[in-house]
């Protein structure tokens, strides 16, 4: 039986779009766009790093970060955030999201500052501070990833709600142009203070001493978004529904919420004192009763997300494939140090600008219009179908005349990874399960991914390697090669599209309708109506 909805909650989800949505968009999306910038920023300087760090006097080629460092290097903060994802999500459920919302963020500002500097100047000492303050750094962006998207889905009305958890993670497309257009600005400005020959004409003169201030600025900007944020994130009240479902402080949450919405609100604390009485969400993670309503919920946001971030990471594979195809990238003899940070920045801000960006923000304005579940079904089909046909005729691919085509199905990948599951993966998490237990379970669900992400970047990197040992990169083992390593994704796509089956649809449904809050069931036994409970239009 369904319980009359709370007058404070019952205002937000019908609330028009007001000013303070956009508010909460940017505030929680300027996180995002940290998040992005600090996490992606790594690949414009890892080629930087080699050649100052790894020179080797008399070698053909520039010096390059030995498999074992650049594996440390770009995958440290991916663990830092797994771990965060984890930590945070759970404290943000116990501690509240908005005073958790400011401990992240200061982990971020302290760390990206850190990550630029470091003790000693031999490469291990460099790689070891590097590693270190960037797994930290991952530690806080982790726990923005639940906070943001609980924030902002508990602010949010039920008409646009999707729109705007998506609004806040497309910031991450800006995060990504962002680090490629300071990287493009440093380098270029450094580049004509410092002109230098290319490395076929001058190993040693081809890295200026100066390069080294160029990677440490361009991790260290990421702390300013970051900082300039901080106060307006201090300056936002609890969401209600933290504050009168999960603290069961009514009078708090109608005050909160009447300020914000600019509306006379009734405490109702004689309600909230008889929900508390028989409060059928008083269950833990670990309990029959949760596995029971959300068991197969959780199996299918972790699942998915899971499977795509394996893919989505995994597309950095064949960048270096794309760029050279293009010509952006020649080869690095041929450039000096600062050159080639340029031009890596140039083809990352190209491919953000024309494919990243504009996925997440279709995803944006369709989501409430078409669901999730469509969105996500679509998004995963299309990235299966690319991937096989990219993989299949690989070799027709390989060929000069026919690598505009190449390129054409490498941006539709990506274009529908972002007007699908890597947007979806984010939202649904965050309106699907109850209030006490929301932060919590969209950490395990964002965790799940990095751990995606992980074996994406990392286990297909050495997968990808050539089956002839001759032909390998520098360092690296033989592997399965590149086709076969497309063949793999293009499954492991197929399987997200099956796994996409588990979630339940939430465009126009309210939170406490989605996760069954409103429900009373008696004693707590399992009906079949119960069960379907996330299906019920509640009265208002």
């Amino acid at each position: 039986m369904a319980r009359e909805q709370l007058q404070v909650l019952n205002a937000l989800d019908v609330a028009k779009t007001q000013w303070y949505h956009f508010t909460a968009i940017v505030i929680a999306g300027m996180g995002f766009f940290t998040d992005a910038y600090d996490l992606f920023c790594i690949s414009l300087v890892t080629k930087l790093l080699g050649r100052i760090y790894y020179h080797v006097d008399g070698a053909s080629k520039p010096g390059t970060l030995p498999p074992n460092v650049a594996a440390a290097v770009n995958g440290v903060a991916f663990c830092g955030t797994l771990a965060g994802q984890l930590f945070f999500g759970w404290l943000g459920d116990k501690m509240g999201r908005k005073r958790v919302y400011g401990m992240t963020l200061m982990v971020m500002v302290i760390c990206s500052v850190a990550s630029g500097l470091s003790f000693g100047h031999t490469a291990t000492s460099v790689m070891a501070t590097l590693c270190f303050f960037r797994f930290w750094l991952g530690f806080g962006i982790g726990g923005d990833y639940p906070l943001s998207a609980t924030i902002m889905s508990e602010y949010a009305n039920k008409k646009t709600r999707g729109a705007f958890i998506a609004a806040v993670f497309a910031m991450q497309g800006f995060g990504i142009l962002a680090g490629g257009m300071i990287a493009i600005i440093v380098s270029a400005a450094f580049k004509s203070k410092y002109p230098a020959p290319s490395y076929e004409q001058n190993p040693i003169a081809s890295t200026v001493p100066q390069a080294d201030f160029v990677w440490r600025i361009i991790l260290m900007f990421g702390a300013l978004p970051a900082l300039l944020t901080y106060y307006w994130r201090m300056k936002m009240p609890e969401t209600a529904r933290y504050t009168a479902l999960v603290a069961k402080n009514a009078k708090l949450a109608a005050t909160d919420m009447a300020k914000v919405l600019q509306v006379e609100i009734e405490s109702e604390r004689d309600k909230i004192e008889e929900m508390a009485q028989k409060d059928n969400s008083s269950f833990g993670l670990f309990s029959k009763q949760f596995m029971r309503r959300h068991g197969l919920h959780l199996l299918g946001t972790t699942s998915t997300w899971f499977l795509l971030d394996i893919a989505f990471y995994s597309q950095n594979l064949f960048q270096k494939d794309i760029f050279s195809a293009i010509g952006w990238i020649p080869t690095a003899k041929t450039m000096n140090a600062l050159e080639e940070v340029y031009k890596i920045a140039r083809a990352q801000t190209l491919i953000a600008l024309c494919s990243t960006v504009p996925g997440y923000w279709f995803t944006v304005a369709f989501i409430d219009v078409i669901g999730r579940f469509a969105i996500q079904l679509m998004g995963f089909f299309f990235m299966t179908v690319f991937m096989f046909a990219l993989a299949i005729p690989y070799h027709h691919w390989t060929l000069k005349e026919n690598r505009i085509g190449f390129v054409i199905i490498y941006s539709l990948t990506f274009f529908f990874a972002n007007f699908g599951p890597n947007a979806t993966t984010f939202v649904v998490p965050a309106e699907i399960f109850p209030a006490r237990l929301r932060s919590t379970c969209h950490g395990i669900s964002a965790a799940s991914g990095k751990a995606g992400a992980i074996v994406g970047a990392f286990g297909f990197l050495y997968a990808a390697q050539s089956q002839d040992p001759a032909k390998t990169d520098a360092g690296y083992p033989p592997g399965i090669g590149v086709k076969n390593s497309l063949i793999m994704l293009g499954v492991v796509n197929f399987l997200g599209l099956v796994c996409t089956f588990l979630v339940p649809e939430s465009k126009g449904k309210s939170l406490e309708e989605m996760s069954g809050e409103n429900e009373d069931d008696g004693a707590g036994t399992s009906t079949e109506a119960e069960q379907a409970g996330y299906n019920r239009t509640v009265p208002v």
